[in-house]
């Protein structure tokens, strides 16, 4: 089982701005990005004009780590502070789960842990300590 925790910024719009600034600030390298008008359609929730130029999620390496970015969706609330989480990825659904109901306990669920189209299991919460969490399962390939 793979298992490593990653830092995830959310930006307020200005996701693309900042991974230009790490790559020159720090030779950062892109390795992903998508915007959220390249994701599939969710018909349940249509898709603002306003959010479809923006990440959805991307990902840049610097040196030896790897850091996750996306826009924060338009009309969710964004504060300067809060913008950083840790994304927890592991290639063990139940795992995952297991990390998923430990961390809930005395926090808040954001989004509940499920299946979704890039992930057999992903959940985000915040724990008892005010730390943000995104669990995130790999795809078996």
């Amino acid at each position: 089982m793979t298992f490593k925790l990653e830092p995830y910024l959310m930006m307020d719009g200005n996701t693309k701005e900042a991974i230009e600034f790490y790559k020159e600030a720090m030779g950062a390298e892109v390795l992903f990005m998508q915007t959220f008008g390249e994701m599939p359609e969710n018909p349940e929730f249509p898709l603002p004009e306003e959010a479809k130029g923006l990440v959805g999620h991307a990902m840049v390496r610097v040196g030896e780590t790897d850091l996750m970015f996306s826009d924060n969706f338009p009309g969710s609330p964004f504060a300067i502070g809060n913008q950083v989480t840790i994304c927890i990825s592991s290639t063990d659904l139940d795992r995952s789960r297991q990390m998923y109901e430990a961390l809930q306990v005395g926090g808040q669920v954001q989004m509940p842990f499920a299946e979704t189209f890039f992930s057999p299991g992903y959940a985000v919460l915040t724990d008892k300590f005010g730390v943000t969490w995104q669990v995130y399962t790999h795809a078996n390939k």
